[in-house]
């Protein structure tokens, strides 16, 4: 299992085909990675449920990156209205 301490600011993520598709930004409680903001100027939200490894200073996902971006949040789940 991971720990939220294995997940540190700048670490590449990297989908299950070993593509990096984002960067971490830092971690966001309870159990959420906020990825760092992409061309557009927007931060994404994956949970650490996906995460298989943190080895090689890289995060590394259960999922090709096209599946993840099509299933991350663009909402904290910590956001309240």
């Amino acid at each position: 299992m991971i720990s939220n301490d294995q997940i540190l600011p700048d670490m590449p993520v990297v989908c299950s085909l070993d593509g990096q598709f984002a960067t971490v930004d830092k971690m966001e409680e309870p159990g959420t990675i906020k990825l760092q903001m992409d061309e557009l100027g927007h931060h994404h939200y994956i949970p650490t449920s996906w995460v298989i490894s943190t080895e090689d200073g890289r995060v590394k996902i259960d999922r090709p990156g096209e599946q993840a971006m099509e299933e991350w949040s663009s909402t904290s789940p910590n956001y309240i209205s």
